[in-house]
């Protein structure tokens, strides 16, 4: 769906000297599909879910967040407006072989509740669908939060790059280098 996503990514990446590989690849319809396609471990795969946290503490959230905007010169020139009253959004990163335990980021960000963003919102906010959501946020009201886990288990990261059908694979380090995410503890063992 979109690849202005892919080119805005493939941009950065090359600007800031970041090892990565394009595969060009048939769509898959779960992580375990794409992982066996790329060649890569699930546990590389950086699964990005669109979140969304209702009735936070706004002065602690700023606190958390004080040093982002790194991507600024790379934002989206068309943010569709897709805020609603009380509602923050996280772009949760985690491995692919993990879920999200949305209790955690409840309580990391001292909230009434987290809970997965509709598909109008993750359309809006990411510019891409489901499946191709990559690690990184183009959109100034889509904060991005990481599991730490998926860098300190992979040299490098595998991920969908705005399409079903292109992934990049990423040094992990250079991923943190250039997004300096925020480090949420939020993945667990999938049951």
């Amino acid at each position: 769906m979109s690849e202005q996503i892919f080119n805005k990514i493939h941009d950065l990446l090359s600007k800031n000297g970041a090892k990565f590989r394009v595969i060009e690849h048939e769509s898959a319809r779960t992580s375990e599909e794409v992982a066996k396609i790329r060649g890569t471990k699930m546990s590389q795969g950086a699964k990005a879910l669109v979140c969304s946290i209702k009735g936070v503490d706004e002065e602690k959230f700023r606190q958390i967040f004080k040093d982002e905007n790194v991507l600024n010169g790379y934002l989206l020139d068309d943010e569709k407006p897709a805020m609603k009253a009380g509602k923050i959004y996280l772009l949760a990163v985690l491995p692919a072989d993990e879920q999200a335990d949305l209790d955690a980021l409840t309580q990391k960000f001292d909230c009434k509740r987290a809970s997965l963003a509709s598909p109008d919102e993750v359309i809006a906010l990411a510019d891409c669908v489901f499946g191709s959501v990559p690690p990184f946020s183009f959109h100034k009201n889509l904060h991005l939060v990481v599991d730490e886990s998926l860098l300190e288990r992979n040299d490098e990261i595998a991920f969908n790059a705005g399409l079903l059908d292109r992934s990049l694979i990423l040094n992990a380090k250079d991923y943190a280098r250039i997004v300096k995410p925020v480090f949420v503890k939020f993945a667990k063992e999938k049951c």
